[in-house]
């Protein structure tokens, strides 16, 4: 390992005395390119993270002085691969340069993809506002793709984290759209009932009993076979139980769909709501069909 760190060495201080040096055009930003690649390459292999993702930033350097900016965008994210190991935070300041050169040349598929990332990395983070944000972007850019079922998973992500910082009317609004969506697409349409009961749960969590009433005769407008469901049937009796104000027919309901299909530990959060008319915080979602 310290054989590949002297290497670095070797090939990083060639590429600084490369770009110091006299060069026609920009063939000495291409040439010191080259050297900062293997240098990269070289502390990697030491697993010398921080070393080679500052490297790579370098790569990235030289690149656009070679106006080549896909392949900045690629030593960007080859430098926040790096970073992911040791420090996230720079990983998405890394991401964030490539995600910007990418949109530049128009490869807003592989955009998205970064965006995502960056999602990904800031839900780690415990950053949920700045994950939405992302996964807003990833949405957007796959949808100007027709990339719809990518899309989707990323405005499911986008409701998930909307639910957990207390946006429940976003995240509702956004579950119905993912159910739309989720109908129009035969492979997919089976899921949708599952989106409407998370679209349910946020009405829950937001009090408003009339509100749920209405979202219930929505929902079946939207899923006719919706009013056959264990969702609809699981909605319509969490929705009395709250009218109700109680808590032991709200859980009997929970605890009956939940002995055939999982629902996430915080949804029992909303219980709180046959409390007090203080609206609960969590997540309210729901994970699927038990494995």
């Amino acid at each position: 390992m310290g054989y590949d760190v002297a290497k670095g060495e070797e090939f990083e201080r060639k590429a600084e005395k490369k770009i110091k040096g006299w060069g026609m055009f920009g063939s000495k930003y291409e040439d010191a390119a080259d050297l900062y690649q293997k240098a990269a390459n070289s502390y990697k292999l030491s697993k010398s993270w921080d070393r080679a993702a500052s490297t790579y930033i370098k790569l990235a350097s030289c690149n656009l002085k070679s106006d080549s900016k896909h392949e900045a965008a690629t030593a960007y994210v080859d430098s926040a691969n790096c970073y992911k190991k040791i420090s996230p935070k720079q990983a998405i300041s890394c991401l964030d340069q490539a995600v910007n050169l990418l949109l530049e040349i128009n490869r807003l598929n592989m955009a998205a993809k970064y965006c995502k990332d960056i999602g990904d990395l800031c839900e780690q983070e415990k950053d949920m506002d700045q994950a939405i944000t992302y996964f807003e972007r990833a949405a957007d850019l796959y949808q100007i793709e027709e990339a719809n079922t990518l899309s989707s998973q990323c405005r499911q992500k986008v409701a998930e984290f909307s639910a957990q910082i207390g946006k429940y009317h976003i995240a509702g609004e956004i579950y119905e759209q993912v159910a739309g969506y989720a109908l129009s697409n035969n492979l997919l349409k089976y899921g949708a009932r599952g989106h409407l009961l998370n679209a349910g749960i946020c009405q829950l969590c937001k009090g408003d009993i009339i509100a749920i009433n209405n979202a219930l005769e929505r929902y079946q407008d939207l899923d006719p076979t919706f009013s056959r469901t264990r969702e609809c049937r699981l909605l319509s009796n969490l929705a009395v139980a709250f009218d109700e104000e109680d808590a032991a027919k709200f859980t009997i309901a929970v605890k009956e769909f939940d002995s055939i299909t999982k629902l996430v530990n915080s949804l029992c959060h909303v219980s709180g709501c046959l409390e007090d008319d203080t609206p609960p915080e969590g997540e309210g979602t729901y994970k699927g069909e038990r494995t």
